[in-house]
């Protein structure tokens, strides 16, 4: 019978009778601990914060200045400069060279009508809500003509057709001072008897 070499260190196979097991190769019977899964990506700062009670909180700040803004008389001047064209009534060049009548502009509009030496019965009509000015004849005949003018601004004529008045189309007036001069104009070989006859008026006349 042999002996192994006590300087060998070689493991001798294991005989029949032996119990014990050989370590099994790790890498085809052992099962390694699985990887951690890998972590949910953190959402950005402003993500998070945007979609919180803070987010909440913004929108309806956002919302309470709009509100408040729209409530003054110049956030409402401004909105309407950014979404909405000029109107008549409501601004003065949207008006320059229309119908008052047609626009609603003799509703609030106050008149100058000398009443001493007006042989045509001449009149300044002036509306605040439209910002503009006309002139009307009422004591006169075909062919007579109506004119009104803005320092700085328009002219518009108007002619009698038929019967004895008529009244011109607008003209806008700026905001603040202004001067409005009016003319009745006789036509040349017609019926009226009275020369040309003009009146002025201002911001600061007494409208009636």
């Amino acid at each position: 019978m042999t002996t192994a070499n006590s300087g060998d260190d070689s493991t001798a196979p294991a005989g029949p009778g032996d119990d014990s097991t050989a370590p099994s190769d790790p890498g085809i019977n052992s099962t390694a601990p699985a990887d951690p899964p890998n972590p949910p990506p953190h959402p950005p700062w402003w993500k998070k914060w945007l979609s919180g009670p803070a987010a909440l909180a913004y929108a309806v700040a956002i919302v309470g200045a709009g509100a408040g803004a729209v409530m003054t008389p110049l956030g409402d001047h401004v909105l309407k400069s950014l979404f909405d064209e000029p109107t008549c009534p409501g601004d003065g060049t949207a008006c320059d060279g229309k119908n008052p009548q047609n626009q609603g502009c003799a509703e609030d509009a106050g008149t100058f009508k000398p009443t001493a030496g007006n042989p045509a019965l001449l009149q300044i009509r002036y509306s605040e809500d439209c910002e503009a000015v006309w002139a009307k004849i009422e004591q006169g005949n075909p062919g007579d003509q109506v004119t009104v003018s803005v320092t700085g601004g328009s002219t518009r004529t108007a002619e009698i057709a038929y019967s004895h008045d008529q009244f011109t189309h607008m003209v806008a007036v700026p905001d603040g001072e202004f001067q409005v001069t009016a003319c009745a104009v006789p036509k040349p070989g017609g019926k009226s008897t009275f020369e040309r006859y003009c009146i002025q008026a201002t911001e600061a006349t007494a409208w009636r």
